[in-house]
């Protein structure tokens, strides 16, 4: 019997569709039932109709009636009775057919169900090969991972020793940075001093330059002037030359002359003292003309270029 149903819940089912006016079948009452398998529902239903016979038998009996009033009864009681049997026989039949339906059903359900039994056992053993594979690759992956973990643990420490690495070189670097500003500042600042007494000696130089200039402007002209004056002392000095050189001639002669004239001393004392008066001219001139102040304009110094310092 199916789990929750009764001889009693089908019985009554079936009571109750009669009352109705509808023929008891077993799609019915598992409608009406809400359960139950149909084998289980036909038996049942089976013995309902056996039992519904004697009941019915019991109710026929009637005592005090009439024999052909009984007859009759009995008469419709055999053709109801034929008739639920005639009705009883097309059900069953119909059960049976469904039932056979049913079975068809079930079997082709069950061999979809073992073929989807047999695929899901392919599967589940498709499924321990993969687990075998996954499992095999599972081992290779951890070994991997410990592996990559060792690495992982090494690349660490190097990672560590090169930020601890980049770390002095960044403070030798930011010490480098601040040695190299200090003295880049310290190369301006002497670039700008260096600049600056540049400056101030060109600057210099060139005041220098324009004070030697004019002052070699002076100097050429006093060189000129002094040359002018040593040619017109060249010129006298010649002219004086000259002159003594007719004095020297008219002493000689008045030498000659008082050689010969023994009674003339005074002219000779006067032509005497002239002599002397001729030969300090000369004399003097000759000291001046070989010991100038100012040297003539051939031999003038050369001029420093412009922004030559003494």
């Amino acid at each position: 019997m199916a789990r929750g149903i009764t001889q009693d819940q089908v019985s009554a089912a079936a009571d109750a569709l009669v009352t109705a006016g509808e023929r008891p079948t077993v799609e019915k009452i598992r409608a009406q039932l809400g359960t139950g398998s149909p084998n289980t529902v036909t038996r049942m239903l089976d013995t309902w109709r056996g039992a519904l016979a004697t009941r019915l038998s019991q109710v026929l009996v009637l005592p005090e009636l009439p024999a052909d009033v009984g007859q009759a009864f009995t008469e419709v009681w055999r053709l109801a009775m034929a008739q639920a049997g005639s009705l009883a026989q097309t059900a069953l039949a119909h059960e049976q057919n469904a039932l056979l339906a049913a079975q068809s059903s079930l079997t082709q359900e069950r061999k979809l169900w073992d073929i989807a039994l047999a695929e899901a056992q392919g599967q589940a053993q498709s499924a321990d090969q993969a687990r075998e594979v996954a499992e095999t690759r599972l081992a290779d992956i951890q070994r991997l991972v410990e592996q990559q973990a060792g690495q992982l643990a090494e690349l660490l420490q190097q990672r560590d020793g090169l930020q601890q690495r980049v770390e002095q070189l960044g403070e030798a670097f930011e010490a480098h940075k601040s040695a190299v500003t200090s003295e880049r500042e310290a190369q301006a600042t002497h670039v700008r001093a260096v600049e600056d007494r540049a400056h101030t000696e060109i600057d210099r130089a060139r005041e220098e330059t324009k004070t030697l200039r004019a002052t070699l402007r002076q100097k050429e002209r006093e060189a000129s002037a002094v040359a002018a004056r040593l040619e017109t002392a060249v010129a006298s000095a010649r002219a004086a030359e000259h002159l003594a050189t007719e004095h020297r001639a008219r002493a000689n002669a008045l030498e000659q002359q008082l050689t010969r004239m023994d009674g003339l001393p005074a002219a000779l004392l006067a032509a005497q003292q002239a002599l002397q008066a001729a030969t300090l001219r000369e004399a003097a001139l000759r000291t001046k003309l070989e010991s100038p102040k100012v040297k003539p304009s051939g031999t003038r110094k050369k001029r420093d270029p412009p922004g030559a310092r003494r």
